[in-house]
């Protein structure tokens, strides 16, 4: 019953067999590997975007720094949900990638900015020398919260933006399309997005990220950042072969539906308990919970592991994660614990 997050979950084997297939004999470093090769034919086809630019990195933090990096100047303002991951989880990553870039809050319910809340920010930033200038948009989808962005709120965000470059922090953005039905390139350079972090290892990578950019003229720019920052891997085929595997046979699409189910499982039983809240809609394979002070030592002593939110006097709240590899044992083993 391990619902701390969705990275906390091993390996696929398919994964683990793609890695060690690429062991074996020499392979060109640095990208220049044959599986790369693969990897970027098959994701321009994901995205239905030929031009596209793919590279790997191995953590998202990498991946969204070096993306805002690209789009916005140190003087510029990245304008974000107040919950979002480049806020709240990256340790300032972001800024100083960007080399001093602002990142400007934008609330809005359940995780999710709205076309208005972000016009009314972007419009009260910038317009003398004396403050950051508005630079790009970073949308986060799944959020979060757990809430999900539809292609078409995505698109109304980004005709808000007007003309600053949007960005995508897609780190579970195989639940995303997993939970709107949703194509990729409907969900990016359709709707408006730059440039989107894909996610790979919540999902189930030992550890890879893509970074997709739609506008080329951005890739020489991105090379040269990520090698600048440490992040080019000499032995890049083994980030190769664990994307090239993701993508075989849509295995990314298969773990995404698996994890969605069993949070949809998850929810569900939670929600027929008396005394427990969803705080937030659940849309993907994220779960925030509040329950009866007390809770918390029963669901531990049985097995459970997650992570507690700070709740209201005589209230206990909680994040649960599932992941490709939950089982519908470790679902309904919480629920009967729950429940008790």
């Amino acid at each position: 019953m391990f619902f701390a997050s969705d990275n906390t979950s091993g390996v696929p084997a398919q994964v683990l067999a793609a890695i060690t297939d690429a062991n074996a004999g020499y392979a060109t470093p640095y990208g220049n590997d044959t599986i790369m090769d693969r990897v970027r034919t098959r994701v321009r086809e994901v995205f239905a975007a030929p031009d596209a630019a793919v590279y790997l990195v191995a953590t998202g933090t990498a991946a969204n720094s070096l993306s805002c990096a690209i789009c916005c100047p140190p003087w510029g303002a990245v304008f974000c949900h107040e919950t979002a991951h480049i806020h709240v989880d990256e340790c300032g990553a972001p800024e100083f990638y960007m080399g001093g870039g602002k990142l400007v809050l934008v609330p809005g319910a359940h995780g999710k900015m709205t076309p208005d809340a972000l016009a009314t920010s972007i419009a009260g930033t910038g317009g003398s020398v004396h403050g950051v200038q508005p630079a790009m948009v970073s949308v986060t989808n799944v959020t979060e919260v757990g809430s999900v962005y539809t292609p078409a709120e995505i698109a109304a965000l980004t005709a808000a933006a007007g003309d600053l470059p949007c960005h995508l922090d897609g780190a579970r953005f195989a639940n995303a399309l997993v939970a709107t039905g949703a194509t990729a390139a409907e969900m990016t350079w359709k709707a408006g997005i730059d440039v989107v972090s894909f996610g790979g290892t919540k999902n189930g990578l030992m550890g890879a990220e893509a970074v997709v950019i739609f506008d080329p003229a951005k890739a020489w720019e991105f090379e040269l950042r990520r090698k600048r920052a440490g992040h080019l891997f000499s032995k890049h085929r083994y980030l190769s072969a664990q994307f090239d595997a993701y993508l075989k046979d849509d295995l990314w699409l298969t773990l995404a539906a698996q994890a969605n189910a069993a949070g949809k499982r998850l929810a569900d039983g939670m929600a027929r308990i008396a005394g427990v809240k969803l705080l937030h809609p659940v849309q993907a394979n994220m779960i925030f919970a509040q329950w009866p002070a007390g809770t918390h030592a029963r669901l531990q002593a049985a097995g459970a592991v997650y992570y507690d939110m700070p709740a209201p006097d005589g209230f206990e709240a909680a994040r649960l994660v599932t992941s490709w590899s939950t089982t519908d044992s470790d679902v309904d083993g919480f629920l009967a614990a729950l429940h008790a």
